[in-house]
């Protein structure tokens, strides 16, 4: 499974296990909630998300680092300020809300199981490899700041 590092960008991944939790909700039980209470709740953790995802790439645009999840080893600085204070990957975090929304959505309890994965698949094959690049960067200066900040939240 070495190969399958950091090859899918990560909204894609997202959207995969999107997809899988719609597929789970078709045959499973859903959690009877009223329209308004669905959306009221699903909404709030979705702009979360967003929040998250935003504060993440202003921050990279701020510090004129890359986005590109694909191509760690090209950032030009170590960014640790704005949300990058609170979580070392904010824009994983909004998309694992962004899920949590489309369980929320869905009303199948079972489709949480898809929040689960992402955010293993995303730990292994994106996260790992991106911090062993961010090592070979920055090498103390990141090993510091993986210390001091949370890698989810």
């Amino acid at each position: 499974m070495q190969g399958l590092e950091n090859r899918i960008p990560p909204p894609i991944v997202g959207m995969l296990f999107a997809a899988m939790m719609w597929l789970i909700s078709l045959s499973v039980p859903i959690i009877e909630l009223s329209d308004l209470s669905r959306l009221v709740s699903g909404l709030a953790v979705f702009f979360l998300g967003i929040f998250f995802c935003i504060a993440g790439v202003v921050s990279f645009r701020r510090a004129k680092t890359t986005v590109n999840p694909l191509k760690p080893e090209s950032a030009s600085s170590l960014v640790d300020s704005g949300i990058y204070r609170i979580s070392r990957n904010p824009m994983y975090v909004g998309f694992a809300l962004i899920l949590c929304a489309w369980t929320v959505y869905l009303s199948a309890v079972l489709s949480i199981l898809g929040v689960v994965g992402f955010v293993l698949y995303i730990n292994k094959f994106q996260i790992a490899p991106e911090e062993r690049a961010l090592v070979k960067l920055f090498g103390s200066e990141f090993t510091q700041y993986q210390s001091d900040v949370r890698r989810w939240l």
